[in-house]
């Protein structure tokens, strides 16, 4: 069901969003969600959710140190440490130290590491592709155009999409 209400200014003169609105996008983020989720399924087994989070920023970011690994994730740098040591130990990450400080590596993505966001990614692209062929060829541009709309309102970026819509909540 797709309600259509505008915005209405306040007594103060700021915009307001209708209900119906924030509904209409709430119901779209659970859809996300679902996609995410079921993605997300077919690896489970391999890696938890606070490593994968390590494994799709690496993979969106490039090589990493623990240090910006902790911010992005927003943990404690001992939490990070611990969950890139238990992905390196099962083979996902190569930890490179620095010849000048051994207290400083860098952390990337093995072929086996990128093979599992590579699935994820996969799995999402194709549900999301099915989702969009159910949509009527002259409204798809409609879409696109809300959802460039709404992730440019949220303060996303393109390169930051896949960590985010995974991971709701980490900016």
């Amino acid at each position: 069901m797709m309600t259509v209400m505008s915005s209405v200014r306040s007594s103060t003169g700021t915009r307001r969003v209708s209900e119906a609105h924030i509904d209409v996008v709430m119901e779209a983020c659970r859809a996300l969600v679902g996609i995410a989720a079921a993605s997300v399924a077919e690896v489970d087994d391999h890696v938890t959710l606070p490593q994968l989070r390590v494994l799709i920023m690496i993979s969106t970011q490039g090589p990493l140190n623990i240090a910006a690994i902790a911010a992005g994730l927003k943990v404690n740098p001992s939490n990070a440490s611990r969950a890139c040591d238990r992905l390196v130990r099962a083979g996902l990450l190569d930890r490179q130290e620095s010849p000048a400080d051994r207290r400083n590596s860098t952390l990337s993505l093995t072929d086996r590491g990128t093979e599992i966001v590579q699935t994820i990614t996969d799995r999402r692209r194709e549900a999301i592709e099915q989702a969009l062929r159910s949509i009527d060829p002259a409204q798809r541009g409609h879409v696109v155009s809300a959802f460039e709309h709404f992730t440019a309102a949220a303060g996303e970026s393109a390169e930051h999409l896949q960590f985010t819509v995974l991971w709701p909540g980490n900016a």
